[in-house]
Order: structure tokens, then C-alpha cells, then sequence
């Protein structure tokens, strides 16, 4: 069996068997989701309960000071900086640093491959911000929802996570660039999909995870999808599938004239919105 193939088969089995080791959000990503879903929450026992965490706490305050956010008069406290961003909004970037922290590894070869991952996501969720605030911009329809676009394009390529997992377990076999994009194309999603389901997250979200590379897969009405598959196409990851995105695009009503997505006021839009996560 060769190198690659085991890795796959290794991989596939402990789906099957359901003993693939899934990462997990940290305590403080999940205690802010769960307090953003209590109808009864409050902004301030928002800030309190971000408060508790100095990364995350500096995090959206400088968010809130961002050009993201449109304003020019300095929040300081975290108490106005929820106040400014939202509850919505401020439990996605707290998934957003969750996120950034699930990407490490010790092995340098993993850790170059994790670290690119990381930085093509956050340029994927850039894209994806930007399309779906021009497209509803230039259309008025707003049944898509920017707060879901973000987590939607943050988690696209969750799966990733558990192939670098074995990957850094077995690093004199499987640490291998080739190995590694090999898995990640072929298994990525299919995990993905386990992975946002075990963290309870919407079937929106899990259907981004396990199709955005898999144009086959063709909802017949708007979706997170196609603006996540815009994102990726637009930081140059959907490869030879490029071509048939900017079609989907077009035929589905995202954008009928393209040179929108090179035009100052897209390009402006996806700035603002990278500068959330750097």
C-alpha cells in the first residue's frame, strides 16, 4: 500500500469507526455561543462574559475601532465594544479566535501547511463578506444573512483539522506535503461535515463544509454556499473549478456583471472585513 493511501485509509476508518479524534472549540468560544443564544441574554452579560478573556477582550475592542465597523469615535471598554459590534457578530469572532488557535502544530512541516491553511480562510472569508454586502447592496434582497457568511466561510474547511492531526502522529510517514494535500482534497469535507455536526452547528454550515469544492453538489436557490465557493475562487483555490464558479455566479444571480469583484468599492469591502481577523 502506498504512503498515501495509508494515510486515507487510516483516515477513513476511524470516520467509519467513529474514533477520529475531532477538535474542539475552547471553553470560552463555546461559553460565548451559548450566551448569544439565551433569549434572555443582555449586552452587558455579554461583555461580562467576554471580560473573562484577555485575547478575546482585546480582540473586539480593536474590532469595534475598526474601519470595519464604519465609526470614527475610540471604544475602550468592552461594554461599548459589544455594544457597537453586537451580539451576533461578537459570538462569530469569538469562533473566529477559536478557530485561529485550533490552527497550530508542532511538526514545521504541518505547521507551514496548517498556517497557509489558516491564511487562505481568512482570505476565503474576506471575499465571501465582501460579495454577499455587495450583492445585497446592489440587489436589496437580504434573506442571507453577513453574520452567517462568516462563520459559514470560517468553518468551510474545518476537516482540514483532524487530517493534520494524524498527519503530525505519524510525522516521519505521513508530515509530507504531497500526503497532505492528497487527504485534504479527498477527505476534508466529508470530516468537516462530522466535525460542525458534533459542535451542533446549523445544516447551512455543514453543507458548505462537505460540498464547496464539490460543484456537483448545485443547490437550486441562493445559498452560503455559493457565496463561500465565490470566496474561495476569488483567493485562488478552486483551481481548474474557477471557470465554472464565476458561471454559477452569474447564472444564479450573484453578480450578472463580474467586474463588480474588481471594482474599488468590492475591494474596499473585502479589506475592511480581512482586517477583522489580523
Amino acid at each position: 500500500m502506498s504512503t498515501e493511501n495509508a494515510l486515507l485509509t487510516i483516515l477513513v476508518e476511524k470516520i467509519n469507526n467513529d474514533t477520529l479524534v475531532l477538535p474542539t472549540l475552547p471553553a470560552i468560544a463555546l461559553k460565548v455561543r451559548r450566551t448569544a443564544d439565551d433569549p434572555e441574554v443582555n449586552l452587558n452579560k455579554m461583555a461580562d462574559v467576554i471580560g473573562q478573556d484577555p485575547a478575546l477582550s482585546a480582540r473586539i475592542i480593536k474590532i469595534s475601532n475598526s474601519a470595519y465597523m464604519g465609526r470614527t469615535v475610540k471604544v475602550e471598554t468592552i461594554h461599548q465594544a459589544v455594544t457597537r459590534i453586537g451580539l451576533r457578530q461578537v459570538k462569530n469572532i469569538a469562533t473566529a479566535l477559536a478557530m485561529e488557535q485550533l490552527f497550530v502544530s508542532k511538526n514545521q512541516i504541518v505547521h507551514e501547511h496548517i498556517n497557509q491553511v489558516w491564511q487562505q480562510t481568512i482570505e476565503v472569508v474576506a471575499n465571501a463578506m465582501a460579495a454577499l454586502q455587495l450583492h445585497t447592496e446592489k440587489t436589496k434582497q437580504k434573506r442571507l444573512n453577513l453574520d452567517i457568511i462568516t462563520l459559514a466561510a470560517l468553518v468551510h474547511n474545518i476537516g482540514v483539522l483532524p487530517i493534520f492531526t494524524e498527519a503530525e502522529r505519524h510525522d516521519d510517514v505521513f508530515a509530507n506535503p504531497t500526503f497532505l494535500s492528497v487527504a485534504v482534497q479527498k477527505l476534508s469535507g466529508r470530516i468537516g461535515g462530522v466535525i460542525l455536526r458534533e459542535w451542533g452547528f446549523h445544516d447551512e454550515l455543514v453543507e458548505v463544509a462537505e460540498n464547496w469544492r464539490n460543484l456537483s453538489y448545485m443547490p437550486e436557490s441562493l445559498t452560503y454556499l455559493d457565496f463561500v465557493r465565490l470566496g474561495a475562487a476569488l483567493s485562488g483555490l478552486m483551481g481548474s473549478q474557477k471557470d465554472g464558479v464565476m458561471n454559477i455566479t452569474q447564472q444564479k444571480g450573484l453578480f450578472e456583471d463580474l467586474s463588480a469583484l474588481d471594482g474599488d468599492e468590492f475591494k474596499t469591502m473585502r479589506d475592511n472585513a480581512r482586517m477583522i481577523f489580523q
